[in-house]
C-alpha cells in the first residue's frame, strides 16, 4: 500500500513504524557484528627473549583458537616488527610472533649492514638472523606446544636464506613458507641484482639465457664467506612452500625454480606456486592471490 493516498495522521503513524523497523534492523546488524568480532578475539602483549645474550623485542598475536602458530623472519633492511602483516596473519587463524630485529626498535644486538653488502649476508651474519628466529621459535613453542599447535616460519626475500638455517638448528619447526626467496647463494644472487640493476623493464630487453651468463660468471663485488641454500634444503624433511613472481628482478626465479625440483627428489613437500605478472614484493602486492595461497596452503599443512 502506498503511503501518499493515506490520512495525515496514518501517514505519520506508518512513517514513525517503519523508522522504528529500520533502527531495528540497524540494531541487530551491529549486534551481529559485534558477536562475529568476538567470536575469535585476538589478543595482542609485547614479549621479550634472549637470543644467547641478546635481548630481543616483539609482539605476539593469538586468537582465541588458533589454528598454528607462525613467526614472522625479516628479509633485508633495519626492520621492526611487522605488525601489520601479523595482524592479518591473525585474522586469518593463526599466533603469530614478530619482532624487532637485532639492533633495531626496541631490541639489543648491533645490526650488520649495509643494505647489500659483505657483512650483511656473509655466512656468519645468516646464521647469526637464523639463531635470533630460533630463539623466537623456542619462546613461540612455550605458547603452541601445550595446544599441540604446529609451528611454522614465514617470510621473504632474505629470510629465504635465513628460515631453511633456522629450521635445521630448531627441530621444533614444522613448516616454511617463503615469498621471492633466492634458491642460489648470496654471491650469486648479488651477481643478477647488479645486472638487472633496478631496471623494471629488465625482463623486456634480456633473456633467461643471457641472464644466466651473468649469474654464472660475473665477477663478485664483494668478496665474503658464502652460502648454498640448496645444501642445507637437502637436509631438511619438513614442508616447505615458495612463492615466486615471474618479473623478479632481485632473485632469478627460473633458476630457482629448477634448484627447487632437484631438491623434490629429496623432500617431496617442498612446492611453489609462480606468479607470471608478479615482481619480487609477492607478498605485499596489489594482488591478494599470493598471501592467499600461502594462508590456504598453511592451513592444510596444520590440519594434517
Amino acid at each position: 500500500m502506498s503511503i501518499s493516498f493515506c490520512p495525515a495522521h496514518l501517514r505519520s503513524e506508518i512513517e514513525a513504524l517503519s523508522f522504528q523497523r529500520i533502527l531495528f534492523i540497524i540494531g541487530l546488524l551491529i549486534l551481529s557484528l559485534n558477536l562475529s568480532a568476538q567470536s575469535n578475539p585476538i589478543s595482542k602483549r609485547e614479549i621479550t627473549f634472549y637470543s644467547d645474550t641478546t635481548k630481543l623485542s616483539g609482539t605476539i598475536y593469538t586468537p582465541q583458537k588458533p589454528k598454528a602458530a607462525l613467526l614472522i623472519v625479516h628479509g633485508s633492511g633495519q626492520e621492526k616488527r611487522m605488525d601489520s602483516f601479523a595482524g592479518d596473519l591473525s585474522k586469518a587463524g593463526f599466533c603469530v610472533l614478530t619482532y624487532d630485529k637485532r639492533g633495531v626498535g626496541e631490541s639489543g644486538g648491533v645490526y650488520a649492514g649495509p643494505e647489500v653488502g659483505t657483512n650483511n649476508i656473509d655466512s656468519a651474519n645468516l646464521n647469526l638472523l637464523a639463531a635470533d628466529a630460533s630463539a623466537a621459535v623456542a619462546y613461540l613453542s612455550k605458547q603452541a606446544r601445550p595446544s599441540k599447535l604446529k609451528i611454522g616460519l614465514i617470510g621473504g626475500s632474505q629470510a629465504g636464506w635465513i628460515i631453511p638455517l633456522a629450521a635445521q638448528k630448531n627441530k621444533q619447526i614444522d613448516f616454511m613458507v617463503i615469498f621471492s626467496g633466492a634458491l642460489v647463494t648470496p654471491k650469486e644472487q648479488l651477481r643478477f641484482q647488479f645486472y638487472t640493476a633496478g631496471d623494471a623493464q629488465f625482463w623486456d630487453k634480456h633473456s633467461e639465457k643471457e641472464a644466466r651468463q651473468h649469474i654464472k660468471h660475473d665477477p663478485d663485488k664483494y668478496e665474503f664467506i658464502d652460502i648454498d641454500p640448496l645444501h642445507t634444503l637437502a637436509k631438511l624433511t619438513i614442508p616447505g612452500l615458495w612463492i615466486w613472481g615471474g618479473k623478479d628482478i632481485q632473485v632469478p626465479t627460473n633458476l630457482s625454480i629448477e634448484n627447487l625440483a632437484k631438491l623434490k627428489e629429496v623432500n617431496k613437500g617442498y612446492s611453489y606456486v609462480l606468479y607470471p605478472e608478479l615482481g619480487h614484493n609477492t607478498a605485499f602486492s596489489d594482488s591478494p592471490a599470493p598471501m592467499k595461497t600461502a594462508v590456504e596452503w598453511m592451513q592444510k599443512i596444520s590440519s594434517k
